[in-house]
Formats: C-alpha cells, structure tokens, sequence
C-alpha cells in the first residue's frame, strides 16, 4: 500500500478528536486494551489521541509487519481456542476462514456503540463482514476498489487510443478488453497485454455471484459454469500472447513494471503506490488511470476490525473499533498511508476528492475511486478455504498453461486439487 505522504503531529490531532467529538464517556476503571493489526493501518498517531481523551484505558498496538504469518497465527489460536486481543483486524481474503469461527466473536450490533448504523458504511461492505447467520463480526475499515491502470506510451505506438472516453469504451468489458489485447499484441509485434492471468481471472471471479463455493461450502467448479467460462476466456488470452506470464509482487514482476513488459495491469487502490515505487522515476508519467473496469467494478482488498468473545472488555473495544473506522480516521488513515475509506460520509471529503497522483499525470486518484467503489455489487460469499483455491490451485495452474500446458488437462487438474482442498 502507498507508503505515509505526510504525518500531523500528535497535537494536532488531539486537536482533531475535540473538534469530531472524540472526547466520548470517561473509562470508569484503568483497563488496557489490545489491538493487534498487520501491516499499515495509520492508526499509530491516533492511538494516543483516543487515550488522552479516554482517562484511565491504555491502548496497546501490536503490529506484524507481514499479513501471511499474522493470520495463520490467528486461525491458529481460534482453532485451539488459544486467547485473542481486545481487537483483532483481519484482512478480507482471511475474512472468510475467521467467519467460519463467528462463535468465538462478538456480535458487533449488541456490543458497539448505537449510533453506528449500517448506512455509514458502502453497503458490500458492511455485508461481507458478517456471517452466515446474520451476526456483525467486523466493522469495515479500508477497500480496494479496482480500476485499470495503463501504459499511455505502450497503448500510443501500438496505435491504440489514450484519450479518457476511448480508454473507457476499451475496458467497457472482459470482450472489449481482451478485443484490444489481440489487436496490442499484433500491432506491437507479440508484446503482452497485462502481466499476469491469475490477477486477471481473480479479477473476474470475485464478479460473480458464486464463486469457488456455494453457502454450505462445497466446490462450485463443475457445475458453475460462469467458472469455466471465465477460465476459458482468460487462458483462451494467454493462448494469443496477452499474457507476460509474470508473478505479481516477485521480482519478475517487480521487473516488468520497471521494463515495460506489459501495458496493462488490474489496479485496486492502493496499487498506484506499488507502481510508482516499482516502476520507479523513470516512468513517471507513462503510466494512466481510469475510472473505468470490465463488466463493472469490484474490490480488491481492505480490511475489518473484530471484537473476539475472549475479550474481557468487549464493548470498550468495540467502541475503540467504532472511532477507529469512523469517516474522520479513516481519512486520516488514508492521508498517512493510502487505506482508501470505506465509509459514505469520507467520499464527499475535499480532501479525498482533490487527491492528486502526480505519477499518475496528475489524475485525481480520489475521484477515480470513488466511483469505482460505488460501482461494487452484491458481496460474493466466501467459505472458508476460498483464498486457499485461488492461491495453491488456481494460480499455479494457470501459471502452467502460461508456461504451455493444454487449458482443458489443466482444468482437469483443478477440480482434482480443489476436491482435494475442500472435500
């Protein structure tokens, strides 16, 4: 995610907290609460603002700089019924695996504070985050909502258009996208359209409305045939040459954002920032944005804050969660490390929606997603072992008929491994 632009002093921001009515009830007793997140979630400036304006409660941050390693020690303590923090964030391609323990959660609409209502949230959003039987277990935080990001350059001496409404036409849907692909490829004399096919068939699955498996968790694969057209659609892609065949966030990939290997690539928000860091100063300007993604839009991304039931001070944390995805710091999160909000009120933000990418040819960036997060439907239903399909199974096959295998004998193979995974 884009790294901090720039960071208010911890006076301004309590200044800050007064002036949004952060002050709230006093803690009746000295308690300590926990919360324990991965990566950057901006919150390290906030913390003691809630502190200062909450006598008596310290908040303890416990940071793990790698979301892999922090969510299967988290899937380890629910299975071993191990003790959790007061707050516990978990990334949305986790999200499916810790609701399969939503007994072991608070239900955050008995708990949390009553003025938080489902409206202050983007409608998908609030939705993934509860289970199967109804119960609110995390309150949104940040969202990845996805754009096409493009190569100006790469498209122009391909003789194809960069102009804002042709771009939009041309990524109007998966048809139209890989229509241009075929003619990127020929007119470029069999340069690669996007970079990896297994971003692109992720892209094209979270669409749908059922994905690798049903409500009651078993394997879709064989009679969902939106699936296998979608498999046949992108592998039939790399078959042209669409494809560079390249891992996203490896050095392969990290290499051809800087090479120019491909002239496409699917952009959740906060993508921009691992472009430009990539790709380096050298493209500055080459790279483009539009508000525009293939049959709609989609997410890629973000995260929730939940409310283990181990917790001894369970509505204080939930209300701690509450002020931590409250517009006003979701904004200040997304100024100090690029989360993209999730909450309505923030998208009529100035702030947000002046933002500005200078890397990117000056577009406003805020705007772009914006009005691609609004176009996100209905959440598709996750059970757990879904981002296990998509990482052990789907990506190493497609990687295979990248590398020249037959699609139809590497379609075989997958619903063998997905059985395997979720009998």
């Amino acid at each position: 995610m884009r790294q901090i632009r720039r960071q208010p002093a911890f006076a301004a921001v309590v200044v800050l907290l007064f002036l949004i009515g952060g002050c709230g009830p006093g803690t009746p007793e000295r308690i300590t609460l926990t919360v324990s997140t991965f990566g950057q979630f901006g919150y390290e400036d906030l913390i003691p603002g809630y502190e200062f304006t909450h006598p008596g409660l310290t908040i303890r941050q416990v940071r793990t700089e790698q979301g892999g390693p922090y969510h299967q020690d988290l899937l380890d303590k629910l299975q071993k019924g191990q003790e959790l923090a007061d707050i516990q964030a978990v990334e949305e391609g986790h999200l499916a695996d810790v609701l399969a323990f939503a007994d072991k959660f608070a239900d955050l609409t008995e708990i949390g504070p009553p003025d938080v209502k489902p409206g202050r949230w983007l409608e998908w959003k609030y939705e993934a985050g509860r289970s199967k039987d109804g119960k609110l277990v995390g309150y949104g935080t940040d969202i990845g909502p996805l754009a096409m990001c493009y190569r100006k350059d790469l498209l122009e001496a391909a003789n194809l258009p960069t102009d804002p409404g042709s771009v939009k036409t041309m990524f109007a849907t998966w048809d139209s996208f890989f229509k241009a692909g075929e003619k990127y490829v020929q007119r470029s004399h069999g340069k690669p359209w996007f970079d990896s096919s297994a971003q692109i068939f992720n892209a094209k699955v979270n669409q749908l409305p059922v994905g690798y498996l049903d409500r009651e968790n078993h394997p879709t694969l064989e009679t969902n045939t939106a699936l296998r057209d979608a498999w046949n659609q992108v592998t039939a892609a790399v078959k042209q040459g669409q494809s560079a065949g390249l891992t996203a966030f490896e050095d392969d990939g990290n290499n051809g954002l800087r090479t120019g290997a491909f002239a496409t690539k699917v952009c959740p928000s906060w993508m921009l920032g691992i472009i430009e860091q990539q790709a380096g100063v050298g493209n500055a300007g080459k790279w483009a944005i539009t508000d525009a993604f293939p049959d709609g839009g989609g997410n890629w991304g973000g995260s929730y804050l939940t409310v283990p039931a181990s917790s001894p001070h369970q509505k204080e944390a939930a209300a701690l969660a509450a002020w931590l995805t409250a517009p006003e710091q979701q904004l200040h999160a997304f100024r100090v490390s690029g989360n993209f909000p999730s909450q309505v009120d923030a998208f009529t933000s100035p702030d947000l929606l002046s933002e500005m990418n200078a890397y990117f040819g000056g577009a406003l960036s805020g705007q772009v997603f914006v009005a691609q997060a609004r176009k996100v439907g209905k959440p598709q239903y996750k059970g757990p072992g879904d981002g296990k399909i998509q990482e052990t199974v789907i990506a190493p096959a497609l990687k295979s008929v990248e590398q020249g295998a037959d699609p139809a004998a590497v379609w075989q193979q997958v619903l063998i491994g997905v059985h395997r995974l979720v009998p």
